[in-house]
């Protein structure tokens, strides 16, 4: 039956063609009146607490999902700028009737799923199951207790994180362009530092949570198998009861514009290519009258797809980058456009021409019926796949309640984007974009500083650290002993002798060792075995391994070496070491680099002593073949806390930091138990289980086939 409905269809359609002669292909279809939008109207009711619920029934699948959302406005947060992101991630880390592994456990044996932020919860679960998921996701939102222990571990996350922000582009250009567009006076221009990271303790996350998670002025969306009779009985019997304190409520800058264009740099060592970002806030609110054709500019400009004009200018034309984009944030506290890409080191004041060009072009030019008809179409397919799911029901009602819009506005949104205009464009343009009052953003290699001056009003470009604060040289204190001394201090505190005759002695009767340690990546639950060996007097070899399956191989022999890593194929990509690579290799071939290090005093430098955190550290830097490496040694124990490793590859520059903690004596040696590493935005940490010396090590480990 299916298979001659379609026959019939194919037959009416030919007979259509043939009957009223040839389609005019050279012609854009004349588009049909916009649809009515039947949207169901959500059921909502008011619990006596202030909490408003909002209820889209759909019983199709056995499941439902309640989404919390607070109502209170986004906090300044100054010294201890990111509490608020910390909280969140804490909220899930156990109450005072679960631990996280309860709240995990549970959860999984219902095959739910729960999560929690600073600004809410959510509960997605088998309806079967919903009274099991409402015990999970009360306890948490009224109970959390926020152990010391998980407090810990978070925090030592965030350091990771830190760290991985000094080498991602996205998150530099993210923080430069939050810090120019809305300042520190205002929730989004804050951005987190190592600094205020110190500053948020425990309680601080505690307090957050008793003013956040407060039912006044929250919203309850209810989406799925339930009705309205169910709902209103699990909404008072659970939540109806739950007691807080009034939302806040705050107004902040709506952003602030800059006189004359603003060039603002970000330095990434080594990168190949710039990030660039073109910003300004413009002053609108959910549900403003123009929004939908500030949208409809935004979509042709270069809000998605490839015949926008940004990328039919940047990278079709001009094969400057693989995607230009812009994008419209509408936000109740404050609004942007920005226009960003990524572009080769020698055209990133090339493109950045390109975009000012657009940016006055569409602001002076009339776009043309065939560009707007095309986009809003694209707009128009967009809103009404967003219908096909019944979430999408309960959060225009959200939407709807909590920015006060007119209550016909998801359902009037397609008769407003079919009147859109080619003149609504242009009065959008004139009236939202100022092509000579923009922040320019760039991240990239201090190379192209100089072709940036041309772009800033008065010639002088703000250097802006990887935070968003302007760059504040870091000056070193002259070293009070010689780069020869640190490295045999280092040395000595590792052997625990008092002199380097001694600690010479005891690195020499070390024949061979074997390491093993366990790498976890913060982004993946699983486990990783990471083995190192080394035979005395310089060879070397490591292996990756992940249940029992290698996934990475180093071999180095002393004059040989080779690189395994496994493909997608299953198979492995082998790359031998270069002369220069086996030299370079051969200066740090040791159980301790610095070992080796000292027989070429040419390679490295003291920089000076740098406080940290209240710590003095001497800063060695030293460069071997394409990889340049910085590290911090304490001063007071001469051990060392953590290096930052650049090296310049074909793809671009990697950076590795380091971080050393937990030094413990294994048989007379100190070595750090735990060491954090971010390789570009990728942290793990490696926890050394086992280390042993002068063992019997198969000397075909070293061996290069």
């Amino acid at each position: 039956m299916k298979m001659k409905n379609i026959i019939l269809g194919t037959a009416f359609a030919l007979t259509s063609v043939f009957a009223f002669g040839q389609v005019d292909r050279s012609k854009a279809p004349v588009p049909g009146p916009a649809p009515e939008i039947n949207i169901p109207e959500p059921i909502v009711f008011d619990l006596d607490n202030g909490m408003k619920v909002i209820l889209s029934p759909n019983d199709k699948i056995p499941k439902v999902s309640f989404n919390l959302v607070m109502g209170s406005d986004p906090r300044l947060e100054g010294k201890k700028a990111g509490l608020s992101d910390m909280a969140g991630d804490l909220l899930m880390s156990g109450t005072t009737k679960r631990s996280k592994d309860d709240i995990d456990n549970e959860t999984d044996f219902i095959g739910a799923y729960l999560s929690a932020n600073s600004s809410g919860m959510y509960l997605s679960v088998l309806t079967k199951h919903m009274e099991k998921g409402l015990d999970l996701m009360t306890d948490v939102m009224k109970n959390a207790n926020f152990p010391e222990s998980e407090f810990e571990r978070i925090k030592k996350q965030y350091e990771s994180g830190l760290y991985s922000v000094k080498t991602d582009p996205s998150s530099m250009i993210s923080n430069a362009m939050n810090k120019a567009i809305f300042s520190s006076n205002h929730p989004y221009g804050e951005v987190m530092t190592e600094a205020t990271l110190n500053n948020i303790k425990r309680q601080d996350v505690i307090d957050f949570y008793k003013q956040q998670y407060t039912p006044a002025g929250s919203y309850l969306v209810i989406v799925g198998d339930i009705n309205e009779a169910q709902a209103k009985k699990i909404a008072n019997e659970r939540f109806g009861e739950w007691e807080g304190g009034v939302p806040f409520e705050k107004d902040y800058n709506k952003g602030i514009s800059p006189k004359g264009n603003r060039v603002i740099f970000v330095e990434k060592p080594g990168a190949v290519q710039s990030v660039i970002s073109v910003a300004f806030p413009i002053d609108m609110i959910p549900g403003d009258e123009n929004q939908i054709k500030l949208s409809t500019l935004n979509k042709l400009f270069g809000g998605g797809g490839f015949g926008t004009r940004l990328m039919q200018n940047l990278r079709e034309d001009k094969a400057y980058t693989y995607g230009a984009y812009s994008s419209l944030d509408v936000d109740r506290k404050g609004s942007y456009i920005s226009a960003e890409g990524s572009f080769r080191n020698e055209v990133s004041d090339s493109a950045i021409i390109q975009f000012l060009y657009e940016f006055n072009r569409i602001t002076e030019e009339m776009v043309t019926a065939e560009e707007l008809t095309l986009n809003k179409a694209s707009m128009a397919g967009s809103f009404a796949r967003t219908l096909e799911s019944p979430r999408t029901i309960a959060n225009f009602a959200l939407n709807t309640y909590r920015n006060e819009l007119p209550s016909d506005y998801y359902q009037t949104y397609l008769q407003k984007l079919s009147k859109v205009s080619e003149d609504d464009i242009m009065k959008m343009a004139t009236a939202y974009i100022t092509p000579n009052n923009l922040n320019i953003i760039v991240v990239g290699n201090k190379d192209v500083l100089e072709s940036l001056k041309q772009f800033d009003a008065d010639g002088n470009i703000e250097i802006f650290d990887a935070f968003g604060d302007p760059k504040v040289e870091n000056t070193l204190k002259p070293a009070d002993i010689s780069k020869k001394e640190v490295f045999e201090n280092y040395l000595m505190a590792v052997t625990q002798t008092s002199k380097m005759k001694k600690a010479n002695k005891k690195i020499s009767k070390v024949k061979s060792m074997k390491r093993d340690a366990v790498v976890v990546p913060n982004q993946a639950p699983m486990e990783l075995k990471m083995t190192t060996y080394f035979m005395a007097p310089n060879k070397m070899a490591s292996k990756m391994e992940f249940n029992g399956m290698v996934l990475q191989e180093e071999k180095f022999d002393g004059s040989k070496g080779v690189t395994k890593m496994m493909n997608q194929q299953g198979g492995f990509d082998t790359v031998e070491l270069t002369e220069e690579e086996i030299a370079d290799k051969n200066k740090t071939a040791s159980i301790f680099p610095e070992y080796s290090l000292l027989c070429h005093e040419e390679d490295f430098e003291l920089l000076g002593i740098e406080s940290r955190d209240g710590v003095d550290m001497y800063v060695i830097k030293y460069t071997i073949g394409k990889t340049t490496t910085t590290t911090h040694y304490n001063k007071e124990t001469s051990l060392k806390a953590y290096s930052e490793t650049l090296e310049v590859t074909e793809e671009g520059p990697q950076s590795i930091v380091s971080i050393y903690s937990q030094f413990t004596d294994y048989k007379g040696f100190l070595f750090p138990t735990k060491t954090s590493q971010v390789v570009e935005s990728v942290g793990m940490t490696a926890t050394i289980k086992e280390i042993e010396f002068n063992g019997k090590v198969d000397e075909k480990m070293f061996e290069v086939e």
